[in-house]
């Protein structure tokens, strides 16, 4: 009689992938040093995401679907991420770097929901409960109907969520829990997995949201959020520089609703508070004339945002000239530059180039190249951009300005913010009719530079005189120079 014996294989710890034998490079996401042994048993095989039980075969068309009503939290910014509130039986991952704010956003949920009448438990493997009362009190918290425990090992837990029946879990943090049947340690791949495993049959046969935060160490050594990426229904990411009072919740993943949806908090002595004018936050300046700076209208998810574009252009001391970019996509900031010099006949190739989004923002989509061009041109030139001008559109190789989706949405938060007049790509010109903007609609680069770009400050030795010349004075200058 042969006698299954337990095996030996290896996860990496950035994306999760299994491979049979140990190697220096993942195979999937090519990252070094990031596979980790685990000993998997026979018996682990029949182990499955959800509760077991007889599967039948059925038609999709025979499936019946209840309707799930989502809990609403106190943010509307939180409820937007999720996709409309809480769903059921949801298993959610909150993950960002220590102290960014992930216990202070679990805790202010959990208090709601417990003034809602709902019995909600905190369970957490870092704090003891004296620590958890002390972030209760400066947060005003009363705590009533809103249960603590501190525990670690996995077994435990479950049998007082099992006792308890709570409408809602959060678990501080993941990287703490444990189980006994896994001979290894807290937070590594086979003990943070395993546990996730166990919390989620628990969630799913119970209809009960469970909620984990996760850390994110700079090296990334600690298997966490990634790892459970595909574990979960639900992966929000909490991100924000620890020394602003601003943070931007993230949904990287999500099954109940979209995952281009941002929000953004405020951290200060009582928590976490909702921003609710948004593009405010991220324009710095508005009224001055500043030379490399414009503004543009970026789209996450359903909501608007107006953000500053800043770019720098400087003459080298470097054989290779520098490229930086905050905020914005690095190979879209190649892209916009090399359009320039190609189009534009702009001698960029012997400058520094440096962009930043005020504000912190992450602008992840193509309509901001052609902010990214105006900026760059009005800094090299040292040509102010007109300050209550908004710029929307897409920079294609060829030097033309391309559509961009929702630009009637756009153009609605500009004017809210009391913008005057708005660049759009000349292809949506209809779509934009109607719109109480000034409108200039442009089909190439170029033509951009000439609209929104209508006066270049002249210089004459070191001294500055107040002369203006137009902005096709400027360009032909460019070509005499060249």
């Amino acid at each position: 009689m042969s006698r299954e014996r337990s095996r030996t294989i290896y996860v990496c710890q950035e994306c999760g992938a299994r491979v049979p034998k140990w190697e220096g490079r993942c195979p999937q996401c090519t990252q070094w040093n990031t596979l980790v042994g685990l000993s998997e048993s026979p018996r682990s095989r029949r182990d499955t995401w959800l509760a077991t039980g007889p599967a039948n075969v059925q038609e999709i068309s025979e499936v019946t679907v209840d309707n799930v009503s989502r809990t609403l939290t106190a943010s509307g910014e939180l409820n937007r991420v999720l996709g409309g509130g809480i769903v059921p039986g949801s298993l959610v991952l909150m993950a960002g770097d220590p102290g960014i704010g992930k216990s202070t956003i679990l805790l202010q949920m959990c208090a709601h929901l417990a003034d809602q009448g709902q019995r909600v438990l905190y369970v957490s493997g870092e704090e003891s409960a004296q620590q958890v009362k002390l972030r209760a009190e400066r947060l005003a918290i009363s705590g009533q109907a809103l249960f603590f425990l501190a525990e670690t090992e996995i077994d435990e837990i479950l049998s007082r969520l099992e006792d308890l029946i709570p409408s809602l879990v959060v678990v501080d943090s993941v990287q703490t829990i444990a189980s006994q049947d896994v001979p290894s340690a807290p937070g590594t791949v086979a003990q943070v997995r395993e546990c996730t495993r166990r919390l989620m049959q628990w969630a799913k046969e119970r209809g009960v949201p469970v909620f984990l935060a996760g850390h994110v160490t700079k090296d990334g050594s600690v298997a966490g959020p990634r790892v459970l990426e595909h574990m979960v229904d639900v992966v929000l990411y909490l991100e924000g520089d620890t020394l602003s009072p601003y943070r931007i919740l993230r949904a990287a993943k999500n099954r109940f609703g979209s995952t281009n949806e941002v929000g953004i908090f405020a951290m200060d002595g009582q928590g976490m508070r909702d921003v609710e004018d948004a593009s405010t936050l991220f324009l710095s300046r508005q009224g001055e004339v500043t030379p490399g700076s414009t503004v543009i209208a970026t789209q996450e998810g359903t909501r608007p945002l107006l953000a500053e574009v800043q770019a720098l252009t400087t003459h080298t001391v470097f054989a290779q000239p520098r490229r930086t970019a905050t905020g914005v996509d690095f190979q879209r900031l190649v892209l916009v530059a090399a359009v320039i010099g190609k189009r534009l006949d702009i001698p960029l190739g012997s400058q520094d180039i440096i962009i930043n989004i005020a504000g912190g923002l992450h602008v992840n989509e193509p309509a901001a190249d052609l902010g990214m061009a105006l900026a760059m041109v009005s800094s090299f030139r040292n040509v102010p951009c007109d300050p209550s001008t908004v710029v929307i559109g897409e920079v294609g190789l060829g030097g033309e300005v391309r559509p961009v989706p929702q630009l009637e949405r756009r153009l609605n938060e500009a004017h809210r913010l009391g913008f005057k007049r708005a660049v759009i790509p000349a292809a949506q010109r209809a779509d934009a009719h109607g719109s109480p903007l000034e409108l200039s609609a442009v089909a190439t680069v170029g033509e951009a530079v000439r609209k929104a770009l209508p006066r270049a400050r002249r210089h004459k030795g070191d001294d500055e005189v107040q002369e203006y010349a137009s902005a096709e004075e400027v360009l032909d200058s460019l070509a005499a120079e060249r």
